[in-house]
């Protein structure tokens, strides 16, 4: 890999090298199976991994983040590798009833784009009032569990910086709630 950001690659090994941007990666990568979006050959190819988890944390390297936060299942993967990225914890937001031992914060969301709510729930102690904490995931669309997750943040005295996801499907009115949305790609 050379620059952050940046894979270069060549389609046949003898052309010059063209770099792709994490935006190219995703596209690259993303597709449709019966009806359901479909990042998971992201997580597959550790270069491309590298090279658009760099692309969703670039628009924040300047807000001293100093905790991100993913929701089970793909925000766990995507958060856990942006909060090394930035050199801080992660924080995991749980769906429903799992195992999750200790004090916590709980919200229901808002109806999301297949009209499910959805509780989700993380640790008090690990967020504090210096905390500066950044959202990241694969997808969204309503922006109902992004905003339960900027709720529970704010609970904790925590300030919100936004969200950083591959695909930013929400129209004006969510966006402008949730504040920092920036997506590799637009749906």
């Amino acid at each position: 890999m050379a620059d952050k950001g940046l894979l270069r690659c060549s389609a046949v090994g003898r052309l010059p090298l063209v770099p792709m941007t994490a935006r190219d990666l995703a596209l690259e990568r993303f597709r449709w199976i019966g009806g359901h979006a479909d990042v998971w050959a992201v997580f597959r190819d550790a270069k491309a991994l590298a090279v658009i988890v760099a692309g969703l944390v670039e628009p924040f390297r300047d807000e001293r983040i100093t905790a991100v936060c993913g929701i089970e299942s793909r925000g766990f993967l995507l958060g856990g590798a942006a909060a090394v990225e930035f050199g801080v914890g992660f924080v995991p937001v749980r769906k429903g009833e799992g195992v999750f031992p200790g004090d916590k914060v709980a919200r229901q969301s808002s109806p999301d784009c297949r009209c499910l709510r959805h509780t989700l729930r993380l640790q008090r102690s690990s967020l504090g009032s210096g905390d500066r904490v950044l959202l990241v995931d694969d997808w969204v669309e309503t922006g109902s569990q992004a905003a339960a997750v900027r709720s529970m943040v704010e609970e904790c005295g925590s300030t919100w910086m936004g969200c950083g996801v591959i695909v930013d499907q929400l129209t004006d009115a969510p966006k402008s709630a949730l504040g920092a949305v920036r997506g590799l790609l637009t749906a």
